[in-house]
């Protein structure tokens, strides 16, 4: 075994030799002092000029060493979440790699390096999207969090120099040498490295790892001519103050003095800002403290969910103003050794009078024990997955007066059927007011939760099930308004069977569908006292006041 103490130069890869042909890795056994000057230990390095790949695993795609100029590796289809991963269990680490994206099979398609990856579902990553951003992202589960991005134009065919530092809690990236994003997070503290191409094609070439932070290790140039540095966007002042109707308190749940909390109120006491890009509204949903957030106009997130703070009011400017592409996460980073509500849990936050469209993946998700949120009046339609999912032990939430529509999985309560230690005694979540629009499911689909407390919503031709109640949820089901809906109340939906009381609920339109519910459910008066609107005045009050441009 050779080992070099200084970095190699940058087309050469050092290795361990572990048979015939097998030179992919090397561990540095220090750090080499010439005139006062350290010098990185390279860790790894690959510029796959021996024409292999050997020493990485992959998952996903076609992937082949191919000529490109010099030899490089190339992933080549775009139906797969292609990834490839090497090393060792390395902490801190400087991951470079130069990417050509090729092609991308929708614009929230993304390329890039990995660090600290623990598992193909658990890493740190740094991407390009097809829809022109760079983003960090940690990917927990298979979930992906977006921790910071960036409005970047990406090109296809075009080589960028891309790379991820993560040193202690800090995540760095940069692309082609200019430091364009920097994020603080503790999920991961060691892993592998790897190459990413999520539904995209593309060439993968002098790939180094280091264990100290810098510009390189230097070396014979490339036989690539250089790819021009692109500056980040241009600073903007500070938003303006807003112009939203930051007034209003919720009703249910959310107004539930519970885990030390009394009621939810949001960004008050806050100062009132106006967003109106996606790196104000970004930057301002993830700051530390109250804040009152008015959104102006629709706004394009790139692809990812968008962690939101504690102590904040998101709302939108007039009937006209939301999100499209990304998603909010309110919650901590998923975590099954967590049982109970931890001090830090995501509190207080107020989603109100937004339109969210074509979330790459939920438009808004719940998680992680947070507690006491109010979702009201938004308007939700044609996303990924689930449009608003509460689960993980999240609790004391109020969802009202929202339309949804042109989607098929719904409203999610508990995640599966398996999450019982973080789930039972919690998801006490308030459905009321809501237009479920011709949403076939998940109207919501309950596990657990009780009590779940379903009242003066109006449902129109949903096609598969109105309320789903199972594994052991009670669900409180009354004074709704059922139109034309094939399964309007069951508790023998799918998996394990659940508990549901339904009273006071109006059943009509072709072929009505009758409640199948059995068994008894905690009285949600025990919480909370509450109004029921008639019955069969809820299709006229729902549909006139329900969605955005309604407070």
């Amino acid at each position: 075994m050779s080992v070099s103490m200084r970095a190699a130069p940058r087309r050469t890869r050092l290795a361990a030799a572990l048979g015939a042909g097998l030179t992919a890795l090397v561990v540095a056994l220090g750090v080499t002092w010439s005139g006062g000057t350290a010098y990185a230990a390279t860790l790894f390095s690959d510029d796959f000029e021996d024409g292999n790949s050997t020493g990485w695993s992959k998952s996903g795609g076609s992937w082949s060493v191919v000529s490109d100029g010099s030899q490089v590796w190339r992933q080549t289809g775009t139906g797969a979440d292609a990834k490839a991963q090497a090393g060792s269990s390395w902490t801190g680490q400087s991951v470079s790699a130069r990417v050509k994206p090729i092609a991308f099979g929708n614009s929230s398609r993304s390329v890039g390096v990995a660090a600290r990856l623990q598992s193909l579902s658990n890493y740190y990553s740094l991407v390009l999207t097809g829809g022109g951003a760079v983003q960090l992202r940690r990917v927990s589960g298979g979930g992906v969090t977006t921790l910071a991005t960036l409005v970047f134009p990406v090109s296809t065919n075009t080589w960028y120099t891309l790379r991820l530092d993560v040193f202690g809690s800090t995540l760095t990236g940069f692309v082609n040498n200019t430091q364009l994003l920097t994020a603080t997070d503790t999920t991961f503290s060691s892993g592998k490295i790897g190459l990413m191409a999520s539904y995209a094609s593309a060439s993968f070439d002098d790939v180094t790892v280091s264990d100290t932070a810098g510009p390189g290790n230097p070396g014979s140039p490339s036989p690539y001519p250089p790819t021009p540095s692109v500056p980040p966007s241009p600073s903007t002042s500070p938003p303006p103050p807003g112009t939203c109707n930051t007034g209003g308190s919720p009703t249910g749940f959310a107004a539930v003095n519970a885990w030390g909390r009394s009621g939810t109120t949001g960004g008050a006491g806050g100062p009132t800002i106006e967003v109106d890009t996606a790196n104000e509204l970004i930057s301002a949903i993830a700051q530390a403290g109250a804040l009152n957030i008015c959104v102006k106009g629709m706004i394009t997130l790139p692809a990812g969910m968008y962690n939101v703070a504690s102590h904040k009011s998101i709302i939108g400017v007039g009937s006209a103003s939301g999100v499209t592409g990304g998603g909010f996460n309110i919650g901590l980073p998923i975590d099954d050794a967590i049982t109970s509500p931890p001090a830090n849990a995501v509190q207080n936050v107020i989603i109100r009078n937004l339109v969210f469209r074509n979330a790459s993946d939920d438009s808004i998700n719940v998680q992680m024990f947070s507690h006491h949120v109010w979702i009201d009046h938004n308007d939700l339609a044609q996303g990924y997955d689930g449009l608003i999912d509460v689960k993980r032990g999240s609790s004391y939430v109020t969802i009202s007066w929202n339309h949804t529509h042109h989607h098929s999985k719904n409203m999610l309560l508990g995640r599966d059927d398996a999450d019982d230690e973080q789930d039972t005694g919690r998801l006490k979540v308030s459905y009321h007011h809501n237009w479920f629009d011709e949403t076939p499911q998940r109207n919501p689909r309950v596990r657990y939760g009780e009590p779940v407390h379903i009242y003066n919503n109006y449902y129109f031709h949903n096609t598969d099930a109105g309320v789903a109640c199972q594994t052991n949820a009670g669900c409180m089901v009354e004074g709704n308004y059922f139109e034309s809906v094939e399964e309007p109340i069951t508790n023998s939906y799918a998996g394990p069977s659940g508990r549901c009381v339904a009273r006071n609920n109006v059943f009509t339109g072709t072929e009505p569908g009758a409640p199948d519910c059995s068994g008894s459910v905690e009285e949600p008066s025990n919480y909370y006292s509450y109004v029921l609107d008639n019955p069969n005045d809820v299709k006229a009050i729902v549909t006139a006041g329900a969605g955005v441009g309604k407070i």
